[in-house]
């Protein structure tokens, strides 16, 4: 197995939803919603990948540092590196349909822990999305987080209760998806959340809860007060609102407002080891990885995935020991280049 044969799988399997396009940066497919692209324009998918890009590394090699620390400890789950899987649904109508969901997430799943590290499950219009999510991750007690729709208070509690008893590691709300054309298509109602909203739900289990889609330090403060256990900094891949600017953008004021406080995991645009330790860098303390993984289930399966997992994982650990970085706890904007990258705040 190789990336050739795994991406040339992928093209065959995903014709007509996603090109696998040597360099995945949203120009092709900008639009296809449902399917792979950006909404509108794909102005916001096109600008994770673009303020990631803008960021340049500064080389060092007159140093101690041989190898390094990518171990990452994730509310008592010991990982390989702090790369998780993120949440994703939709096979029939984002991907074509060649696999189902319950096939795709348990790839995934499997395909992440053959890496070192896990993943999180999703939510969607049919419930076999997320009842597939809490399947893949029943089989294996406290490794998966399993993300909820921002549906209505009774349902979203619903499922907290079923994940719960499927011994998930964590809950979460991917909050951003309150946009998405696709649930509103096959008549699930989702919406913004009120504070108090977010804090009924947040209070509703004991697990640690993740709130995705946060693009604000004040949003951040908010659900450091609704005592959230994490957050995700994602405009959910540039597909609900057009024009947002990119997560490497707002990272660093989020991070600059709230780091210590809650955890803080980044979600966009990242295609490579290197881009991991950016957003490291630039004040994360894990990263998801989406599309790259669907390519990875769609061309081979779980060993697909693990596969550019993998990869991602020797990138990450080059590119540590080339700028200095010890450990990935304790990234340091001083690895990125001002001049060139503007002000890394």
């Amino acid at each position: 197995m190789d990336l050739k044969t795994i991406r040339k799988n992928a093209r065959e399997k995903l014709q007509g939803f996603c090109r696998v396009c040597p360099v995945c940066d949203g120009r092709v497919c900008a639009g296809e919603v449902p399917g792979m692209g950006g909404v509108g324009t794909g102005s916001a998918f096109m600008a994770n990948v673009e303020a990631l890009a803008r960021h340049r590394l500064v080389m060092r090699t007159i140093h101690g540092v041989k190898e390094a620390d990518l171990s990452f400890d994730l509310w008592g789950a010991k990982l390989s590196m702090p790369v998780l899987a993120a949440p994703m649904t939709g096979t029939p109508y984002n991907m074509g349909g060649k696999m189902t969901e319950e096939e795709f997430i348990t790839e995934i799943v499997e395909g992440s822990l053959l890496a070192g590290t896990s993943g999180m499950t999703g939510d969607g219009a049919d419930p076999t999305m997320y009842d597939s999510g809490l399947k893949a991750g029943a089989a294996h007690h406290g490794r998966t987080i399993a993300i909820i729709k921002p549906r209505q208070q009774g349902e979203i509690i619903k499922r907290i209760r079923q994940a719960e008893a499927a011994g998930v590691l964590a809950i979460g709300m991917d909050i951003d998806g309150a946009g998405l054309v696709t649930m509103a298509l096959k008549g699930q109602p989702v919406s913004t959340k009120t504070f108090d909203e977010l804090k009924e739900v947040v209070a509703a289990t004991s697990l640690p809860f993740v709130l995705k889609g946060v693009m604000t330090p004040e949003e951040a403060e908010l659900a450091v007060k609704a005592k959230a256990a994490a957050i995700v900094v994602s405009n959910h891949g540039g597909r609900v609102l057009d024009f947002t600017p990119g997560v490497a953008e707002v990272l660093p004021r989020i991070a600059d407002r709230v780091r210590g406080k809650i955890a803080i995991f980044a979600d966009g645009g990242v295609r490579s080891g290197a881009d991991v330790l950016k957003l490291l860098a630039l004040g994360a303390d894990a990263v998801l990885i989406g599309r790259p993984l669907i390519v990875g289930a769609f061309g081979n399966g779980r060993e697909g995935v693990a596969f550019l997992l993998n990869k991602m994982k020797s990138e990450l650990l080059q590119t540590m020991v080339l700028t200095g970085t010890a450990d990935v706890k304790k990234a340091s904007r001083d690895i990125l280049y001002r001049d060139i990258a503007g002000p890394a705040r």
